[in-house]
C-alpha cells in the first residue's frame, strides 16, 4: 500500500513538473522571411544565417522560414509585401521603388565608397542619423550596401576619352554616372549581360567586382577600371511587419536587436569577400586592373557631380533634407574609411 502511495506520489510530481515547464515554455512563433537574392548568393546565406541565429538564441522559441530569389513576393515588392504582412520580414533594394525612400536613396550616389564594408557600415549608421520618417511604418532591422561600383569593359578605358559614346550596361543610378561620364547607359539584368558583352550588344558594364565571378562576366570582358573614388553602391534594407514586431515579447525584440547589429558587419565582411573573389577570378582569365591617375581620378569625381546636385535639388523641392544628407554620407564615409584603414 505505501508502495502504490509512493508510486501515485511521484507520479503527480513529476506531472506536476512538465506542466509547470510547459506552462514556461512560449508557443514557437514562426515567421516567414522574403530574400530577393537567389538561394545560391552569398548575401542570401549570410541573411539564411542570421535566422538561424536568431532561432538559437531564442532557444526555439523563434522559426522563420526562408523565401529567397523573390518566390513569396517579387523583389520591388517585398516593402509592400512587409506592409501587408504577406510577408513578415524582407530584403530588398530601396533603388527598387524609386522616389519612395528619397532620403535613403542618397546612399546610392557616387560618393566613392572604398568597400562593402564601409558601405555598409555608412548605410546602416546614415538610417539610425537620418530617422527617415518613410521608413516609420515598418520595424528597420539593419541596412547593408555592397562595395564600390566599378567599370568593366572588353577595351581598355583609362580616361573619360576612351569612355566616351561607349555603350555601358547601367541600371538605375550607374546610368546616370555612365551618362555623367560620357558613356552611354543601356538597361538590362544582370542575366542578360554576359550574353551582351559577349555579342557585342554593350562594350562593358558598370557593377561591383563581384559580379564578374558571381555571374562569370570575367569571361566576356578584358579590363576593370577602379574608379572607387566614385563607387556608389546600392542601400538594402532588412525589415519586420510593424504589428508583427510590436506583438513580440521584449526578450525576444532584445535577440533581434542585438543579433541584427552583428549582422551587419557579417554583411559587410560577406561583400568584402565576394569583391575579393571577383577580382581574383577577372585577373586569372587574364584580365587587367587599370589604376587611374589622381589627375583623372579628380576628373571622374567632377563629371559625376551634377549628379549629386541633381540629387540634392530634387530632395529639397520634396522638403527632404537633401544636402544634409550627403553631407553626412560624406562625413560617415571618411570616419569609417578611417576606421577600417581604406
Amino acid at each position: 500500500m505505501k508502495k502504490t502511495i509512493l508510486c501515485l506520489a511521484l507520479a503527480i510530481a513529476v506531472a506536476a513538473c512538465f506542466t509547470a515547464c510547459g506552462a514556461k515554455k512560449e508557443a514557437e512563433i514562426t515567421l516567414s522571411y522574403s530574400i530577393f537574392f537567389p538561394p545560391a548568393h552569398e548575401q542570401c546565406k549570410a541573411a539564411t544565417d542570421w535566422a538561424r541565429e536568431i532561432e538559437s538564441k531564442s532557444d526555439g522559441r523563434v522559426k522563420i522560414n526562408i523565401y529567397p530569389g523573390g518566390t513569396l513576393v517579387s523583389a520591388d515588392e517585398t516593402y509592400n509585401g512587409v506592409l501587408k504582412g504577406i510577408t513578415d520580414i524582407g530584403m530588398s533594394c530601396f533603388a527598387y521603388t524609386l522616389g519612395r525612400f528619397q532620403t535613403m536613396e542618397a546612399v546610392d550616389l557616387p560618393l566613392g565608397y572604398p568597400s562593402g564594408m564601409i558601405a555598409t557600415r555608412v548605410a546602416h549608421e546614415f538610417y539610425r542619423e537620418m530617422k527617415p520618417k518613410a521608413l516609420d511604418d515598418v520595424k528597420v532591422l539593419y541596412i547593408h550596401a555592397h562595395g564600390p561600383g566599378l567599370l568593366h569593359t572588353k577595351k581598355p578605358v583609362e580616361n573619360l576619352a576612351a569612355l566616351k559614346n561607349m555603350k555601358i550596361r547601367s541600371t538605375g543610378l550607374s546610368s546616370k554616372v555612365v551618362k555623367a561620364l560620357g558613356g552611354v547607359p543601356v538597361a538590362m539584368p544582370q542575366g542578360a549581360t554576359y550574353e551582351a558583352l559577349q555579342k557585342g550588344v554593350v562594350e562593358g558594364t558598370f557593377t561591383p567586382i563581384e559580379t564578374l565571378k558571381g555571374w562569370k562576366q570575367a569571361e566576356v570582358v578584358k579590363h576593370t577600371t577602379d574608379c572607387r573614388d566614385i563607387g556608389y553602391t546600392t542601400a538594402m534594407y532588412v525589415v519586420m511587419n510593424k504589428a508583427k514586431w510590436d506583438s513580440m515579447p521584449d526578450d525576444l525584440k532584445k535577440i533581434f536587436t542585438e543579433v541584427s547589429e552583428a549582422w551587419v558587419d557579417v554583411h559587410g565582411k560577406t561583400w568584402d569577400r565576394v569583391d575579393t573573389e571577383g577580382r581574383e577570378f577577372s585577373i586569372k582569365q587574364g584580365n587587367t586592373v587599370i589604376e587611374l591617375s589622381s589627375e583623372e581620378n579628380a576628373k571622374w569625381k567632377a563629371a559625376v557631380q551634377p549628379v549629386i546636385n541633381e540629387y540634392v535639388k530634387a530632395a529639397t523641392a520634396k522638403g527632404l533634407p537633401g544636402e544634409k544628407a550627403v553631407e553626412t554620407l560624406k562625413k560617415l564615409i571618411g570616419e569609417y574609411s578611417s576606421k577600417y584603414g581604406k
